[in-house]
Order: C-alpha cells, then sequence, then structure tokens
C-alpha cells in the first residue's frame, strides 16, 4: 500500500494540490495531513484526492470547529490529536502534528503502529525506532530544508518511506 503524507500547509491551497497532484501519479491509496490545515479548502483538496483521506489539527489551526465540519461534509477522517490509517494485514499508521512531544514519543513507544507520521517541525525526516518508522514529510509552508516543499511516499510493501520535492 502506498500512502502520500503532507504537513504543514499553513492554508496554501497550490501547494497542497501539487502534492495531490503527486500523490495520484504515483498511486497512493490514501493520504494523510499531519496538521497546520489551515484552510477548508486544504481539507476539499485532501478529498478531492479520491482515496481515504485522513488529517488532524496542527498548533496552527486556530478555527478547529470549522475544520471539523468541513472534514465531516467531505468525507476526510479529522481528529484534534492523532488519526489511525489501516494499512491491512493488521497494521496501522498513526498521524499526529507533533507538537505534543508526550503523545508522539507514546504513538511510537506503545507498539501498536508500523508507521508514526508528524510535522511540526518543518523538516523531513525518516528514522527507524525499534519496529516503528517515523516520517516526517516536511512542510509544504516555510520549510526549513534546503527544498521549497516537501512531501513524503510511505510504500509499505517495501516498508520505506521517500521524501518527494514540490
Amino acid at each position: 500500500m502506498k500512502i502520500g503524507v503532507v504537513s504543514d500547509s499553513h492554508g496554501k491551497a497550490n501547494r497542497l494540490e501539487a502534492a495531490i497532484e503527486k500523490f495520484v501519479s504515483c498511486g497512493v491509496q490514501a493520504v494523510v495531513h499531519c496538521g497546520d490545515v489551515g484552510s477548508v479548502e486544504c481539507l476539499e483538496l485532501l478529498a478531492s484526492a479520491g482515496v481515504p483521506a485522513y488529517a488532524v489539527a496542527g498548533n496552527m489551526d486556530r478555527d478547529v470547529e470549522a475544520l471539523e465540519a468541513a472534514a465531516a461534509r467531505c468525507g476526510v477522517i479529522f481528529s484534534r490529536r492523532y488519526v489511525e490509517v489501516p494499512l491491512g494485514r493488521a497494521k496501522l499508521l498513526a498521524a499526529t502534528h507533533g507538537d505534543d512531544r508526550a503523545l508522539l514519543d507514546e504513538l511510537v513507544k506503545c507498539g501498536r503502529y508500523a508507521y508514526v507520521c508528524h510535522g511540526h517541525t518543518h523538516r523531513a525526516r525518516s528514522a527507524r525506532r525499534g519496529e516503528v518508522r517515523i516520517v516526517n514529510p516536511g512542510a509544504l509552508r516555510r520549510s526549513l530544508d534546503a527544498w521549497r516543499a516537501t512531501a513524503a511516499i510511505i510504500d509499505t510493501e517495501f516498508e520505506s518511506a521517500g521524501h518527494v520535492r514540490l
């Protein structure tokens, strides 16, 4: 299964649209937004990918109630803290924003997840901690990496996570 992962769009729909186009061309079967969505338009774009879409609130998402309502309206699974994405074969991916370090650490340590995705730092990374792969897709806005904007594609068949420039 391939999962497209983004974070920190901060309402910049054009960059999220570029990520969605890349994900669709790569054949992802789900998309995940790791917080700081920033606008209802961004949730609508996630839904437009034509695959199951998941999103969490970030520390900069001010009107969370409006985001929750929009997510429900367009079919995006949305949570204030973290979401779980079924991967098949009883495996799960968890996504959170990452500003709550205790929650992020608990998701990594609890033993329930093959992947834990987060944003918040605006820096792309992929690392293993025990059996868990931790993925930060970087940021769609104000990236602290050398690239303008990045996203990640996780491939559970090959147990890989790669970053893409947008």
